[in-house]
């Protein structure tokens, strides 16, 4: 409870030291740059208080991998940023523009729980159309968004639709870097069409892989292993392992990537946030040519555009 408690509170400071600091970049550079860099270093501990959850409760080594990750690249990020790197205040606006649709969304009840219900009405929708017949049963939010599956022997296995199954962390990251660069806004309505709609679409497919899988019990294969590997015990969950935490996950990896691809099409501006990223990662600069946006010669290094002649 505590940590879940200190998680919070840093997520909240998190989100309003980047507002507070992409506001301050209106009026005074210095505030602005000394909060936002602060806040990278708020972060990124945030990030750290999450590995323990990630590996020992959600199962999940690759989330876990990556938020130990981001704990030190965070701090590396403010120190770049207090030392002169002024592109990274367009990956900062991306981040403010992120946490402040992901945070309320995951800790305000009349946001997330509207947004559950959707996803569940959807996905059994089609779990229907494929031919299965789950039942449905209220889960601790007292709200009906759990599939209920009966095995041949009486086994009894719950499929939870939860707030991680909406794809809203994944969503609300386009729209951040959408949003944080200059560009006209015909070509950000292209790229939010083709990066938001897309990620709700795939994860209804993610959705209704993982339930089916896991509630006909599809990959009860390698038991043992896949047990001894996630830590857990039932062998009937090994089915969910396999299906999310091993296929979806990897699956999701490969679709993002190829989702940032072409919104990077409408949006060229955003390389300047790849190329800091890869900075960050490797300590090298990159140079990318994605196309310049139609009608203009080039991306300035802050994202925005170039001046005219």
């Amino acid at each position: 409870m505590a940590s879940s408690l200190l998680t919070t509170t840093l997520a909240w400071l998190s989100v309003a030291g980047f507002v507070t600091g992409t506001l301050a970049l209106y009026y005074d550079e210095r505030v602005s740059r000394l909060v936002t860099a602060v806040t990278w270093g708020v972060f990124g501990v945030f990030w750290g208080t999450l590995v323990p959850q990630f590996w020992f409760v959600g199962s999940s080594f690759i989330e876990a991998g990556l938020a130990l990750l981001a704990l030190p690249l965070c701090l590396y990020t403010g120190y770049l940023l207090l030392d002169g790197r002024d592109s990274l205040f367009v990956l900062s606006r991306a981040v403010a523009v992120m946490g402040a649709i992901y945070l309320p969304a995951t800790t305000l009840a009349f946001i997330y729980e509207p947004l559950i219900r959707t996803v569940f009405v959807q996905t059994r929708w089609f779990i229907e159309l494929l031919g299965h017949s789950p039942q449905v049963v209220e889960s601790e939010l007292g709200i009906r968004n759990v599939f209920l599956f009966v095995q041949p022997n009486g086994h009894r296995i719950l499929s939870q639709i939860e707030l991680a199954c909406t794809g809203i962390g994944s969503m609300a990251i386009f729209a951040g870097l959408i949003a944080a660069v200059d560009a006209p806004l015909d070509r950000k309505a292209k790229a939010f069409l083709v990066s938001v709609p897309v990620i709700w679409a795939l994860n209804l497919v993610r959705n209704i892989f993982i339930a089916i899988a896991f509630g006909e019990q599809w990959f009860q294969l390698f038991v043992p292993q896949v047990l001894a590997l996630f830590g857990q015990s039932d062998p009937y969950y090994v089915s969910f392992l396999v299906a999310d935490k091993i296929l979806s996950q990897s699956a999701s990896v490969v679709a993002l990537i190829a989702i940032m691809l072409a919104t990077l099409r409408y949006l060229p501006e955003l390389k300047t946030v790849i190329v800091d990223l890869l900075y960050l990662v490797t300590g090298d600069e990159h140079e990318f040519d994605f196309g310049d946006p139609p009608g203009r010669g080039g991306v300035r290094a802050d994202g925005g555009q170039p001046d005219e002649e």
